[in-house]
Order: C-alpha cells, then structure tokens, then sequence
C-alpha cells in the first residue's frame, strides 16, 4: 500500500532565454501575441516521498489557499481534489488544470508508468495537427501548407474568417491544390470567443455558417470548427443536420453539462475540451467517456502549449476516438517548439509526421533546470 502525503506546493519561475518575435492571433484581432523561449511558471507539487508533480501554473492568488488545503493530504486522491478545488478555482489557464496535471503526474511516476499506459492507452505516437495561429491570406497560407506538408506533417488546420466567403474558400482551395491528397485539412471559424453574444472581428450569422460548410463540404474538409456562438446548441444542431461536413468545438465552453448538451443535440461530431478550462485533465477523462458513448470524435483543445500539451497527448493516446492531437504552430514566430523549450527532453514531430508519446513515469516530462529561476 502506497502512503504518501503533499509536503508542499510552489511556484517556480523560469528564465527567458530568447525573445523570438510577435504575432497577431486571428482570433484577437488587432491584438499582438509575444512568442519567446523559455519564460513564464510551472506548479511543482512535493510529497515526503521524494516524487514530485509538475503542471501548469496557478495564479498566484490561489496559492497560499491551494496549499492549505493539499498540505498532508493523499496526493492520490485525486478524484477528491480535483472536486474540492474546482470549487473555487476554476480560472481558464489559471487555476486547478496545473494542480491536476501535477498531481496525475505523481501518481504515474508512483506506478512507473506513463499516463497513457495508467489510463489503458495502446498507442505509442500521434498525429498531431499543425494548428495555425495568424489569418494571413491564401497565397501565403498554401505556401505554408506545403513546406509543412514536405516536412511530414499529416494535417493541417486553417483560421477561416476573412472579410468574405470567397477568400475564406480561396484559402482552402489554395492550400489544397498545394498538399493534394496527402493531407488532412480542417478550419476554424473562431466563432465562439466570448461569452456573450459580441465577437471581435467578422462574426457570422447561421447564413455565413451555412454557406461556408457547403462549400467546405466539396474540398475535402475534415471539420468547420466552432462556426457560431458557443452556446447556440440548437442552431449548431440544425447546422450539423443540414451538411454533410464535421462540426466541431467546446474549446471556451467551462461546463461539463454543455458538453451532455452538444451530444444529446448532436451540436458537435467532434468535441474539443480544454484542461485548461475545464480545471484539468480529470474533467477531459469523463467528457472523453460522454464522447464515446454518443459516437462523437474528440480532439482536445490546444492546452495552452506547453505541459498542459504533454498531458493531453496521454490522454489522446488513450482513447480510441481520438484521431489528431491539436499542436499551435505557426513557424517560424509561432512555433511549438518554442512553448516546448522549458521541457529538456520534450517530443518532436518526426519525418513521417508522428510525435511520439513519452515514455518515462507520469507525464514522461521534466523541466529544463537551468532556466529555474
């Protein structure tokens, strides 16, 4: 029997070691996003073990709180935590998702074992989807499609929401006669930002939606990604029922109970939960068994970049309904392997355009110790 308790729970903050650049992400418009090596936090949960967790960061104004509550505490009960903490600190990108991962994380290098394996997964690599970051326009995005496709990437996904329909469809039709066949395409419309009925940028009505997935449907599209407000069930309903094309998305959706709703009314065919949302990677485990009991895909969202990638590959390898594995990679200012960079020994896409799962215990992951702060 294994008998462990928390000992402490920090913050630890990493070096820049290299500025690379900016860009504007084409879901905030007019709103410039800075890409660096190095930099930012990681959350480091300690036991009397010896063995310790890494996950993403939590907000400082959480921390004091957090540890309060973890300290002495069975790091393996997780299920227990992860419903105690989402109490009150489910902030996106801030809040609980790093105290899960981390503590997943314990747990598997307590077992010797990867996360996949602990979770019955019987894949040993992935497919993941170079997710572009900038709008741009179709010249250019088919030229990045090519160099990408030479490199061995097996699929692309294209930010999808020009002024008008027709550069919207002369994007994909550019970007397909460039790859061909031999490669999976598929487009966000980033229509579900906010959550209120304002969107930055061009929003579309059901009308646009519509006529965009029809004209998606003759390019070999694989999915039309969150094409309308994020909580517009029915109408996402309707939408689905009318064409012959994947709808997909949840990515900002913060509720376990919206993800019931998208499947009851068949709003999505393929779910996109975000750990980082959702408060971690506990939450991602059921809505991955809700994905499988209505016949829906799931492909999370992109889990910020860096460790909250790690843990969602774990998790994709684990499930049999999972086929791609999202990636933000926009090169040369928005690469992965920028976000990667904190990580010593972090995987790589190979030639033939697979990443291979790590293999060490827990995440299978550690941080880069000469950027500790």
């Amino acid at each position: 029997m294994i008998n462990v308790k928390i000992t402490d729970v920090r913050i630890v903050n990493l070096r820049v070691t290299e500025k690379i650049g900016e860009i504007e992400p084409a879901w905030s418009p007019g709103q410039l996003s800075s890409f660096e090596k190095g930099g930012g936090s990681i959350l480091k949960i300690e036991t009397d073990s010896g063995v310790y967790g890494i996950g993403t960061s939590l907000n400082p104004i959480f921390l004091d709180s957090v540890r309060n509550y973890l300290i002495g505490k069975d790091p393996l009960q997780i299920e227990l935590h992860s419903a105690n903490l989402l109490q009150g600190y489910s902030l996106p990108y801030q809040g609980m998702a790093g105290v899960d991962i981390a503590l997943w994380d314990i747990l598997g290098k307590l077992s010797n074992l990867p996360l996949h394996k602990i979770w019955g997964g019987n894949r040993n690599k992935l497919i993941p989807y170079a997710s572009m970051i900038i709008l741009s326009n179709p010249d250019e995005r088919a030229e990045m499609a090519k160099k990408l496709y030479q490199e061995g990437w097996k699929a692309i996904k294209l930010r999808l929401h020009h002024d008008s329909i027709h550069e919207d469809i002369k994007t994909v039709e550019k970007v397909r006669l460039a790859v061909g066949k031999g490669m999976t395409i598929m487009v966000d419309a980033n229509q579900a930002q906010s959550t209120v009925r304002y969107q930055k940028g061009v929003k579309w009505d059901f009308k646009r939606a519509y006529e965009t997935a029809k004209e998606l449907e003759n390019l070999d599209v694989y999915w039309l990604e969150e094409p309308l407000y994020r909580y517009d069930f029915d109408a996402l309903s309707e939408l689905a029922s009318k064409v012959n094309l994947r709808i997909a998305g949840g990515e900002n959706n913060i509720a376990m109970n919206d993800f019931l709703l998208f499947c009851e009314k068949n709003s999505y065919q393929v779910l996109q939960p975000e750990s980082m949302v959702l408060g971690g990677i506990t939450q991602l485990r059921k809505i991955g068994v809700l994905a499988e009991m209505y016949g829906k895909k799931i492909v999370p969202h992109h889990g910020g970049g860096g460790i909250g990638v790690i843990a969602h590959m774990h998790l994709v390898a684990s499930w049999n309904n999972a086929p791609f594995m999202e990636l933000l990679h926009d090169p040369p200012i928005g690469s992965y392997t920028h976000k990667f960079s904190i990580m010593k020994n972090y995987p790589t896409i190979d030639k033939d355009g697979y990443m291979n799962l790590p293999s060490k215990p827990g995440l299978g992951v550690e941080i880069d110790e000469d950027l500790i702060i």
